[in-house]
């Protein structure tokens, strides 16, 4: 098979030919140049998976984890990749963290394991119960050996009354940390609970509250990780950062320029999009670290139309993209998701992301991905 149809709007399709796939140089070793995270997702029982269960395939889940390592990449573990608070519920959320951490320390993989309040039922709860719920999560990753990245709280955007309660709350948790915490400012493109985070609806007015409570605890925070999707912002945000605290870009519309960095300075990477381009990730830093920026970027930058494809509007349902590419690409069986949340995207944005993967050489088999895709398509009846 050379070539594919493609479902469009209206019952046609579009023939497009195969592509080889890319002369990627990939590394089994860690960058040295970065500190580099993929957020990974979670792989569903293809059987027992639907929209009133959330059975996960452990085992492929964490085979899809040593794949990352493997090509030097940090897992972020537990967040809104792995469907954290859409499907991933709180227990299972802990259970995933509990075996990624004991996976990687048999190959010194490194994960960071993301910690919220979603055991809290829906809605506004006293700031006392909001702070109680983070300790809770952070306590049981921290006595497993982890560190933690202190997602939003949807909890929280409910109950504060402004930027004082969000002060509060984190430095209740951040007091309470035995190692140094990576912050997240998630922004409502990606979870709408989220609108006004930090007690302010205005972003330079927001960063002012999240610089204040950095500097105060800058001992127990490691970094912070920025998913606004505004580049200027994350640079003069990045530039007014303590000394020691780094900014991981969580920004998937322009993450080469902000990882590749200024004379100012760089960001560091936590990004759902690496899960979905891991091997391009995994050449480029490898360019990095020998100094090559040239080649980092040629090799990162034609990734960024696709993962703009992958976090277009309504952003939260991105996870299906990237779940959609690991079944494309072979590293998992099947195309379902926890909760059906598969059908968050439409047959032809699935059809789209075929076509803008294939024309980089994302698919290291292009005949068995694109088989995989017919075979999806005829199933919808197309």
């Amino acid at each position: 098979m050379s070539t594919i149809k493609l479902p469009t709007p209206g019952g046609q399709h579009r023939t497009i030919e195969l592509a080889a796939p890319a002369d990627l140089e990939t590394s089994s070793t860690p960058s040295t140049s970065r500190i580099v995270y993929a957020a990974g997702h979670v792989v569903a029982d293809p059987l027992l998976a639907s929209a009133a269960s959330s059975a996960i395939d452990w085992d492929a889940t964490l085979k899809l984890r040593h794949e990352l390592w493997g090509l030097g990449l940090g897992i972020a573990e537990s967040m809104d990749t792995a469907q954290r608070g859409m499907g991933l519920r709180p227990k299972e959320a802990l259970d995933l963290a509990r075996r990624t951490l004991a996976e990687a320390r048999t190959v010194g993989g490194a994960v960071v394991v993301g910690i919220g309040t979603d055991q809290l039922a829906p809605g506004p709860h006293p700031l006392k119960d909001i702070a109680e719920a983070y300790i809770e999560q952070l306590a049981d990753i921290e006595d497993a050996g982890g560190s933690v990245v202190m997602m939003a709280s949807r909890n929280l955007a409910l109950s504060a009354k402004g930027p004082d309660d969000y002060l509060e709350v984190y430095g209740k948790v951040l007091d309470a940390a035995q190692r140094p915490v990576i912050l997240h400012w998630l922004g409502s493109m990606f979870d709408p609970a989220l609108e006004g985070y930090w007690g302010n609806s205005s972003i330079p007015d927001a960063s002012e509250t999240v610089l204040s409570l950095i500097e105060s605890k800058k001992a127990k925070v490691a970094g912070i990780k920025i998913s606004l999707l505004d580049k200027d912002h994350e640079v003069g945000f990045r530039r007014r950062l303590p000394e020691g605290v780094r900014l991981f870009t969580g920004d998937d519309f322009n993450y080469a320029d902000l990882i590749a960095g200024d004379e100012h300075g760089h960001s560091d990477a936590l990004l759902g999009a690496f899960a979905a381009v891991p091997r391009f990730a995994s050449a480029a830093f490898a360019r990095l670290d020998r100094g090559d920026a040239t080649g980092f970027r040629q090799l990162l930058e034609p990734t960024v139309p696709l993962s703009r494809l992958i976090f277009e509007a309504p952003t939260q349902y991105y996870k299906v993209g990237v779940v959609w590419l690991s079944y494309l690409t072979g590293w998992q069986s099947h195309f379902r998701m926890l909760a059906g949340f598969e059908s968050g995207r439409s047959v032809v944005h699935l059809a789209d992301l075929f076509e803008s993967a294939n024309s980089i050489g994302l698919f290291p088999d292009p005949e068995r991905s694109a088989a995989r895709a017919s075979a999806y398509f005829r199933a919808q009846g197309l």
